[in-house]
Order: C-alpha cells, then sequence, then structure tokens
C-alpha cells in the first residue's frame, strides 16, 4: 500500500514532532564577559571638530576622522583617530599645530597625542616625537620619549621634552643637536 519510502518520510515527521514537545527547559544565559560596557563608546561621531574655549575665547580646536566617547567612573574620555589636528591659540595670539594619528582628550581638557607626533610653532620650530601631552592647567607640553627638534638654525634630539604652548621656552632632557656657527 504504502511504499517503503513513504513509510520512512512519515516516520521521520512523527519523530521530529515527538521530540519537539518535551518540556521547557529553562536556560539561563550570562552576558558575554569578553566585551564590557566601559569597552564600548557611549557615542561615536566621523569627522569631527572640538571646539575647547575659556570665557568665550576659542583656546583649542581638534579636528579628527573618527571620535568615540568613552565614560569611565565620573570621567568622560573622547578619543579621536584617523588623522588628528591639534590647534591652540597661545596668550600672545601665536598659535601651535599638533598633528598625530591618534589622541585622546580628557574631560578636564589634557591632551594626549600618540603616533607620528609632529608640532609646529609660528616660528618655523618643528618638533617630532611618538607621544606627547598636553596640561590644560599650565598650558605646557611634556613627553619622555625620543624628539627632535628642528629651527631655521639647529637640529636638537634627545630623550624627553618640556616646552609652553608657543615653543618659545622648552628644556629636552638627555640632548644632543647640531648648530649652524656664523
Amino acid at each position: 500500500m504504502y511504499s517503503r519510502r513513504t513509510t520512512l518520510f512519515f516516520l521521520a515527521i512523527l519523530f521530529s514532532t515527538v521530540t519537539g514537545c518535551g518540556a521547557q527547559v529553562d536556560e539561563r544565559r550570562s552576558a558575554d564577559p569578553v566585551v564590557s560596557s566601559q569597552e564600548q563608546p557611549a557615542q561615536e561621531s566621523w569627522d569631527i571638530t572640538i571646539v575647547i574655549s575659556d570665557s568665550g575665547h576659542r583656546k583649542t580646536l581638534i579636528k579628527a576622522g573618527h571620535a568615540a566617547e568613552y565614560h569611565k567612573g565620573d570621567k568622560k574620555e573622547i578619543h579621536v583617530d584617523g588623522g588628528i589636528s591639534i590647534r591652540t591659540v597661545n596668550p600672545n595670539g601665536s598659535t601651535t599645530t599638533i598633528t598625530a594619528g591618534r589622541g585622546i582628550v580628557h574631560n578636564n581638557q589634557d591632551i594626549e597625542a600618540f603616533d607620528d607626533v609632529v608640532i609646529r610653532s609660528d616660528d618655523g620650530t618643528v618638533l617630532r616625537t611618538e607621544y606627547i601631552t598636553r596640561s590644560a592647567s599650565d598650558h605646557m607640553i611634556r613627553t619622555d620619549k625620543y624628539v627632535t627638534i628642528t629651527s631655521p638654525s639647529r637640529t636638537i634630539r634627545g630623550y624627553g621634552f618640556e616646552s609652553d604652548d608657543a615653543m618659545k621656552r622648552y628644556r629636552i632632557f638627555h640632548a644632543s643637536g647640531e648648530a649652524l656657527s656664523q
């Protein structure tokens, strides 16, 4: 009456129906511990401009290809990458431009810059290093990494650096260099 193939088909359907009708298993799953909420950005933006001002006067302009805001307790950090440009206006009206691969803007307006950091002042002085910090409280730029400072008349190299925003007064720790004599 029924072929063997049809009988097997009906048995397969009966078997799958019976096995699918069991009691519901209450399976509790926990969150994936590999990724925490602190590792996820609160918000992200692309092609951004951040303006930091003091008493209504623009002091710092930050441009980046990408920004991600992170909250760590009561602190907030903005991680910028995709090539960044930081332009500071100094009290005397001169400007300093910092370019780097990526950086962090802290909620107290301190800035860190990483990866191929280049600082250019209005007078033609150029600093190259891999990492700097810029303190908002005392307007100083610092690093403990290797630096090369080039100006029209000299080149100075060393480990460790500290300068005002305008790069007019700076110190290099463990320095060596070259100068043109006249």
